[in-house]
Formats: structure tokens, sequence, C-alpha cells
């Protein structure tokens, strides 16, 4: 199972940078793991908060498969402990889900077309939170997911 990790926006920042890709290539120990950043429309700034939904979107629906298990973050969404992420991940793969695709949206969320594409919708908290740290945050999440599955040391209930 590949694990893929998709924003809408810029570059990560080096202040996160380091850690998103210390965690990324821990998780790629367990199952293969990526980054995917999509890149902001071409002129959104002159789009309206609807039409840049609806750009980023199709972005995002032009680069997801037919089978792609797709977990959209949101703070509306459900949450889990990491306990729970971790079994979430668990199943993904007994159910033989070739790729799990993880995404934050742009500043305004994402189009009503994602949503009803989603797989599941996954709140981190009731809280929001920059682009850059819910990057890293979810990177470290995933990780500790992974070493949970093989109960090592690094999360201590």
């Amino acid at each position: 199972m590949k694990i893929q990790c998709w924003s809408l926006g810029k570059s990560h920042d080096p202040y996160v940078k380091d850690g998103i890709n210390d965690f990324t290539q821990r998780i790629n120990k367990y199952f293969k793991a990526e980054w995917q950043l999509i890149a902001a429309p071409k002129h959104a700034a002159s789009l309206s908060e609807k039409d840049l939904k609806i750009a980023e979107s199709n972005a995002i629906l032009a680069l997801l498969q037919k089978d792609d298990y797709l977990v959209l973050l949101d703070e509306r969404g459900k949450q889990f402990t990491s306990p729970g992420l971790a079994n979430f991940i668990q199943q993904r793969a007994l159910e033989s889900s070739k790729r799990v695709v993880f995404l934050i949206g742009g500043a305004f969320g994402v189009d009503e077309q994602i949503n009803q594409r989603a797989n599941y919708v996954w709140s981190l908290s009731p809280l929001v939170f920059p682009h850059m740290l819910v990057r890293l945050i979810l990177s470290e999440q995933i990780y500790r997911a992974c070493t949970i599955l093989k109960n090592e040391k690094y999360h201590h209930i």
C-alpha cells in the first residue's frame, strides 16, 4: 500500500520541511509514502472563493485514480485517537487499498465534489491550524500510527 499526502499550496516552509521529510522517510520503513504539493491555479488571486475551490478540486480530481482511498482533512470531520488512526491505516492495508491519499485542502477548504469523492473525512482537531503545521502533524501522526501497528516504543499510552 502507498500512502500519499497531498496539499494545496506552496512548497514546505523551511521551519517544517526538515520535520516533514524526516517523518516521511520514517514512514517509508512501513509503507511507501510521499508528498505531492498541488500548485494554486493560475490567476488564483483573481478568482472568487467558489471559483478557486472549483479550480483546485478539478486539479485534485485529475490526479486521483479510480481506486484511491481519499481521506480529506477537515476540521468538521471525525476524530481519531492515535491507536484509532493505526487501526484505520491497518484496515486500509487489509482491504488491499493500493493508494491511500490524505488530502489537505486549500485556504477556503474544498469544493463539494471533493467532499462527495472522499471516502473518509478526518479532523485532526476542532481547531484550525496553518497548512504548514497540518503537514507536519499529519506526517508525525501517520508515522506514530505505523509504530503502533508494529508495537514499537515511539507511542506511549
